[in-house]
């Protein structure tokens, strides 16, 4: 298919229609032939590319450019590129000139963002004076804002010496699709300015725009300018303007539209249902869904929406219901298996989920369940659902042995990290682009793992580390106490020109807090926004606070808390408790206690640390009143549990409990 051509392959096509640029002006307007004709090579020869396009049928027949490019559509449609050039290179050889509608053709099939083929085409256009025609510069237009060059589409556009409302739409389009929000808005003016009327597709772009930036405002506007146009009858402007409300939240204008809409299609319930689903209520994904079904049919997308609504509220009857009308009607795709899937393992359904997993026999869907179970902390069902898909026969790709890392990651099973990694290099992975993330799955085993000596050994023989790379050797050493290294580690970063990220300066934080790094720590907050114009957020400022309260500058960390332009959750609270309880500062204590149980009042864990607050400072009878208060709230703490590996498995136990295997 088109999408998995190399770009060694996208080199040589672009060579090859470059080559064919001396040959253009021997075009004749007679049916001669050109014989000095350079033939296409394909550099990589499969068995779904044929490499002649006589294979396919005879070309003899084909005497003008009409029947040439249904040829070339049928090729190129068919992903077929590598055969499309050869009917495009006998199409030339025959001596038929092409017309405005072969080029594009061509271009469709070059792979977005790869310079090269398009460029070739487009000068194959210039020479043969296609560069003045509409239909030809508005699917070039398109394919440079495919490519994200959005200065080559405009720079296309501004050449045009006649612009119809779909290069305008295309421009539109283009901007929109780059992230150039404001441009959209200027040219959509300017379009309008020029005397071009909008049509349809040209308001469902500039809604789209209104999407992007959430602007409700924007959306109303258009929807005033399509009643004034007479537009809101059409589909797309109704779905386009219901999609602005619903993604902005203004469900009270998304409702009376929805109303106002005489015939109702599956895709208008599908825009509402999501909306909601998005803003969290799922009571009235629920109900559209029951309103829906009593109108009309769903579509697979729908009932991948009712779905996701109901593994919310854990309800697995309905769940169960739709399931057995989606086998009935047939409806079920990949991603309306992973919804289920999702369903049955978070409402702890193992029988259900195994029962699917076995009836649909995707790798995709066992992956699934896996990182379900992984979410839901259950890591040694996620292991023995690994083992299972071994026995079934699916080979494991990355992704699966990313999830089985990250169980082994958090019960701290470091031998059987060990044998994964490797696999890794017996079976030669580590060269393969895809497992990056995987490498550094293994390097964050290693380090919360115990052994930060093989995490950095891993890491040095990374054959690319991104930002996510180096912040989880920064984070590995703030695990271990190894304020110094990480901040060396760093410098070294800031010399490699890696950008840090928000997670690497919180590893750095928590590296010098765990070290008592103030001045360093000090440095790196101040360095978030003026070295690299970033925000500081909470996060950080808890990070923050904690370096202060533990080097003792408790006033300090409050005054810090006080001066944040974000709300302060229990976390930031909670470090500044727990640093008054060791420098016995009770007044700063009680203060951040109340702020605590203000926003978790049932966190029995603050009680027991003020508690203790009261006690360093020798106030026996305030302890003696906390716990009295917890007693009569029956605030109880939750029993402390372990896990350690022992001969290939695992041994769990609680506190108060006789150790045995499970």
């Amino acid at each position: 298919m088109i999408g998995f051509l190399s770009v060694q392959q996208e080199k040589a096509r672009a060579n090859y229609l470059a080559a064919l640029l001396p040959f253009l002006p021997l075009l004749p307007s007679s049916s001669s032939r050109l014989p000095s004709l350079p033939a296409y090579r394909p550099t990589t020869q499969t068995s779904h590319l044929p490499s002649h396009p006589h294979r396919f049928r005879n070309h003899h027949d084909l005497t003008n450019a009409f029947q040439w490019n249904s040829l070339l559509r049928t090729r190129v449609h068919s992903g077929l590129f590598d055969s499309a050039l050869s009917v495009f290179s006998s199409m030339l050889a025959s001596g038929v000139r092409p017309d405005h509608f072969t080029l594009p053709l061509l271009a469709r099939a070059a792979l977005p963002g790869l310079s090269g083929v398009g460029e070739a085409v487009h000068s194959i256009a210039i020479q043969l004076g296609f560069v003045g025609d509409p239909y030809f510069c508005n699917s070039f237009i398109d394919y440079y804002a495919r490519s994200e060059d959005i200065i080559s589409a405009r720079s296309l556009f501004e050449e045009m010496l006649v612009r119809d409302v779909v290069s305008w739409t295309t421009m539109i389009s283009a901007y929109v699709q780059s992230g150039h929000v404001s441009a959209s808005s200027r040219m959509f003016g300017e379009m309008r300015f020029s005397g071009i009327e909008p049509n349809s597709v040209t308001l469902a772009a500039v809604l789209r725009a209104s999407e992007v930036e959430r602007n409700a405002d924007g959306g109303r506007q258009v929807h005033g300018f399509s009643i004034k146009r007479g537009f809101c009858g059409h589909e797309l402007v109704q779905n386009s303007i219901l999609t602005v409300y619903s993604k902005t939240g203004c469900f009270k204008e998304a409702g009376k539209l929805f109303d106002s809409i005489e015939e109702r299609t599956v895709i208008s319930w599908n825009i509402l249902m999501s909306g909601y689903s998005s803003s969290g209520n799922f009571v009235k994904v629920v109900e559209c869904f029951r309103l829906l079904m009593a109108a009309m049919y769903p579509s697979p997308q729908t009932l991948t929406l009712v779905i996701s609504a109901l593994t919310k509220p854990r309800d697995l009857r309905m769940g169960r219901q739709i399931h057995g009308y989606a086998l009935k009607s047939g409806q079920i795709d990949a991603v309306l298996q992973a919804a289920f899937l999702d369903l049955y393992v978070k409402c702890a359904d193992s029988s259900s989920s195994f029962a699917f997993l076995q009836e649909v026999a995707s790798r995709t869907s066992w992956i699934v369940m896996m990182w379900a179970f992984v979410h839901s902390g259950e890591f040694t069902q996620a292991i023995s659902l690994f083992q299972r898909m071994q026995i079934a026969g699916i080979e494991p790709n990355s992704d699966a042995l990313r999830c089985l890392v990250a169980s082994y990651t958090h019960l701290g099973a470091l031998l059987l990290g060990k044998t994964i990694h490797g696999y890794l290099i017996r079976h030669h992975l580590t060269a393969e682009p895809d497992t990056e993330i995987l490498e550094t799955s293994i390097l964050n085993m290693y380090a919360k793992c115990g052994s930060i000596v093989s995490a950095r050994r891993c890491f040095n023989n990374m054959m690319c580390r991104d930002t996510v790379a180096w912040s989880s050797m920064i984070d590995g050493y703030a695990a271990h106490g190894m304020g110094l290294e990480s901040m060396e580690l760093f410098r070294r970063m800031q010399e490699a020109g890696i950008r840090p990220n928000s997670i690497t300066f919180l590893s750095l934080l928590s590296s010098c807090s765990h070290s008592g790094l103030v001045d360093e720590g000090c440095e790196v907050f101040n360095s978030i926004t003026e070295n690299f114009g970033m925000k500081p957020e909470l996060s950080h400022y808890t990070c923050m606070v904690d370096i202060l309260a533990r080097s003792g500058k408790i006033t300090e960390s409050l005054n810090l808390i006080h001066s944040m332009d974000v709300k302060p959750d229990g976390r930031i609270w909670g470090a500044l408790l727990g640093s008054c309880r060791v420098y016995q500062n009770v007044d700063v204590g009680e203060y951040a206690a109340r702020r605590l149980f203000e926003l978790e009042p049932d966190n029995v864990g603050y009680h027991i640390v003020l508690s203790n607050v009261h006690v360093e400072g020798d106030r026996w009878a305030k302890a003696e009143s906390i716990w009295k208060s917890m007693d009569g709230k029956e605030l109880w703490g939750r029993p402390g549990g372990s896990c350690i590996e022992e001969r290939g498995g695992f041994s769990s136990f609680v506190s108060s409990d006789f150790f045995g295997r499970r």
